[in-house]
């Protein structure tokens, strides 16, 4: 399925994209449009297939079927990981952190340039870490681990960041500040971002669109779309709390 209007200046294409682990499709025919500076939530259950489909546009994971079209070839991605992917047991500091968001154009054995070096501490103080930059990832919060983990993505100047579930595992007030460092990369900065989330609620302000993923099926809605079919996320669960019995 296209975006819901017309894109046209995509920055990533997924044409008739089957995504198999095995023997099993675990997406279906996939056609999106992503246009340029989206912020484009991916929503759906737990193995509904939103962690897949971005690995299949970072590269990741090849397509049983279909295509998939975007500028990393030339402009390498920033890719965020899930916070438990990376050990905190690890003993590296954030600023080392932050500097291996230049591998993919520096490569594991070349050392810094000055002015690479002077982009992780820009980056640093850009996402207020400055203060923090030496200490270990262990010993930062979790809201704090997060903001490392984007400046890394950040570092390389990457046009298109992706995220995999960057507010899981986050208390409310984390969440929200890390939603809203992402939603200013893209207003202010032109930002592409794509991230895997849980659920609208928190979404609702800073994104248009939203691609369901639902057991490998994918459709892209327009938020104001999906709330006149369904109501907003606060009408939702009044109408759940007023069916009464347990809803637990």
């Amino acid at each position: 399925m296209q975006m819901p209007e017309p894109v046209a200046d995509p920055i990533i294409v997924c044409e008739h994209v089957t995504v198999a682990y095995g023997g099993d499709d675990v997406l279906h025919n996939v056609s999106i449009r992503i246009p340029r500076r989206a912020f484009l939530p991916f929503v759906g259950p737990n193995g509904a297939g939103k962690t897949t489909l971005l690995r299949a546009i970072l590269g990741l994971i090849r397509p049983r079927r279909g295509r998939i079209r975007t500028p990393f070839a030339h402009s390498p991605p920033g890719y965020v990981p899930q916070q438990k992917a990376i050990d905190p047991l690890y003993p590296v500091s954030a600023r080392q952190i932050v500097a291996m968001g230049l591998h993919p154009r520096l490569g594991w054995w070349r050392r810094p340039t000055a002015d690479q070096r002077r982009a992780v501490a820009e980056t640093l103080e850009r996402m207020d870490l400055a203060r923090h930059a030496e200490k270990t990832y262990a010993e930062l919060s979790g809201g704090m681990r997060q903001k490392v983990l984007i400046a890394r993505a950040l570092v390389g100047g990457a046009e298109v960041l992706v995220m995999d579930e960057p507010a899981s595992e986050l208390d409310e007030a984390s969440q929200q500040e890390t939603l809203e460092h992402l939603s200013r990369l893209n207003q202010q900065e032109g930002k592409t971002i794509l991230l895997a989330h849980h659920g609208l609620d928190a979404v609702v302000e800073r994104a248009d669109a939203v691609v369901m993923v639902d057991h490998g099926h994918v459709r892209v809605d327009r938020l104001q779309d999906l709330f006149l079919r369904r109501g907003t996320p606060a009408e939702q669960g009044s109408q759940q709390n007023g069916k009464g019995g347990d809803t637990s």
